[in-house]
Order: C-alpha cells, then sequence, then structure tokens
C-alpha cells in the first residue's frame, strides 16, 4: 500500500515540475506585467494586442505553415517506408530500422550542421546560386520528423492481422486497393500518433530551423522567421515580448484539446477492431 502511495505521488511530483512553469505563463497572461511574477491587475489585453502585433504574427504563420506542411509530408513518407520495410525482406527491414535510428539518436546540432555543410556544397557545386530557402528548411524538417512517423507506424504494422490483406489479393483486389482498404485502417491511429508528433517536434525546433532556413512564406524576401527563431532574436535585445505569454496559453488550451481528441478517437477505434475480433473468434 505505502509502495502505490509513494509511487503515486512521485507521479504527480513528476507531473508538477513538468506543468508549472506553463501553469505560471497562463497565470500572469492576464496581466500586462512586464516581468513574470509581477502582478499588476487582471486584464485581458494582452490577447487582443498579441493579435496586433505584426511580427509575432507573421512568425506564427510561418511556424503552422511548415509545421502543417511538413507534418503531412513526413506522415506520407514515414508511413511509405514503413510498409515498404514491413513487406521487404528481414535483412533488408533491419537495414532500414538501422538507418531510421541515426537521426533519432543523432544529436540535433549534428544533424543540423550536416544539412547546412550539404546545402552550402549544392550552393557552391551544382546550383551556383543560394540555394537556403522555405524548401530547404521544409527538407530539414523532413529529416527530423520522418524517422519518428517511421517508429509509430511500424508497432500497428507488427500488431495487425496480415491475413486481411492477402484474402483482398485472393478476392481480386489490387495491392493499392488492399492497402487503403485493409492496412491503413489498422495503421491508422499510429499514422496520427507520427502527424501529431511531426508536428510537435516542427513547432517546437530551433536549431534545423536557425541552420537551414531562408527567404520564403510570410516573411518574403526576409528570412523565414519562426516562433523559435523570433524568441531567440528578441532574447538578444530584451525581455521576451509579453504577448507570447498570451500566444503560449492559446497554443497549451489547443493542444490539450488536440490531445483528448486524439485519446477519444483511438479509444474508439480499438473498441470497434476488438469487436470485430470477436465477431470472428465466434
Amino acid at each position: 500500500m505505502m509502495k502505490k502511495v509513494f509511487g503515486q505521488c512521485y507521479i504527480w511530483f513528476i507531473l508538477l515540475l513538468m506543468y508549472l512553469p506553463v501553469l505560471v505563463l497562463i497565470v500572469f497572461s492576464f496581466t500586462e506585467a512586464t516581468n513574470v511574477g509581477v502582478w499588476t491587475g487582471f486584464s485581458w489585453n494582452l490577447y487582443p494586442r498579441l493579435f496586433q502585433d505584426t511580427q509575432i504574427m507573421t512568425a506564427l504563420g510561418n511556424t503552422v505553415i511548415l509545421a502543417v506542411i511538413s507534418a503531412v509530408a513526413a506522415s506520407i513518407l514515414g508511413t511509405m517506408g514503413a510498409i515498404g520495410a514491413f513487406y521487404s525482406k528481414k535483412r533488408v527491414r533491419k537495414a532500414y530500422d538501422m538507418v531510421n535510428q541515426i537521426p533519432v539518436v543523432n544529436a540535433e546540432i549534428v544533424l543540423a550542421l550536416s544539412l547546412t555543410v550539404l546545402f552550402v556544397f549544392c550552393s557552391e557545386y551544382i546550383f551556383k546560386g543560394q540555394v537556403f530557402s522555405f524548401w530547404t528548411l521544409l527538407i530539414g524538417h523532413l529529416v527530423l520528423c520522418v524517422p519518428f512517423v517511421y517508429i509509430s507506424v511500424k508497432p500497428k504494422l507488427e500488431q495487425m492481422d496480415p491475413s486481411l490483406y492477402e484474402a483482398a489479393l485472393d478476392l481480386g483486389a489490387t495491392p493499392r486497393v488492399a492497402l487503403i482498404k485493409t492496412t491503413l485502417p489498422d495503421i491508422m491511429p499510429g499514422v496520427i500518433s507520427g502527424f501529431l508528433l511531426s508536428i510537435t517536434l516542427s513547432l517546437d525546433d530551433f536549431i534545423v530551423t536557425r541552420f537551414t532556413r531562408g527567404p520564403g512564406l510570410l516573411s518574403g524576401e526576409n528570412s523565414i522567421e519562426t516562433l523559435s527563431t523570433l524568441v531567440q532574436a528578441k532574447i538578444k535585445k530584451g525581455p521576451i515580448p509579453v504577448e507570447m505569454r498570451a500566444l503560449t496559453t492559446i497554443l497549451f488550451v489547443l493542444v490539450i484539446i488536440g490531445v483528448v481528441g486524439v485519446t477519444i478517437y483511438r479509444n474508439q477505434q480499438e473498441k470497434k477492431l476488438l469487436k470485430l475480433r470477436g465477431k470472428k473468434n465466434v
């Protein structure tokens, strides 16, 4: 009994340490004080001021557009890679798994520097001109996100019933139709998890973005500014803009809603699968 109580207390203590800074930012998003810890009275003014700040809105737009595009592309590439590796020979599958682990375990600064050297080489010796742009930034985020989609989808492929795909082929379905009708529904929870993880990684990334960005998106001819690079630039000159506290609150609430929605969806899908398997066993 004491071990169970101690374990629960320890978990709640760790959660408190993790979320206390976020909760502090949320509380102080309702005051206009420049410094966190100083309360100058309750106010909603930071929220309208946030949407009036052109610099923050531009960075937010760049961040969201980049995150969505990179997450969609990473989900497609990672899912295709996982399916291809799953249906490959054992040696090939092991080689794919090993290569996929490199970006996951490697330090992000190594990944960023490697991409920078590659892009500089292409700029100097292949394209003979500046290559740093939105596309180099997107490639950097794809290299960062695709392995995590692969990791999310692979266990779902191992858990599914392979006889369904084979039965669809025996009944005359083409490999593409059989894949869409039988395999994708089973691995969809893993694809969604990989998609959400990719969005999180892209939204949170600074190092790869800092090294691979160029002009484009909402920044026009200037270097693409995301929320992470904007905060870093602001810190150099002074305190972080107080409007960022309101943005943090909005993002946190949206993430909570997204996590709850995905959890409910996954639970419903698992219940449906259990019912189908129960009917088959009967």
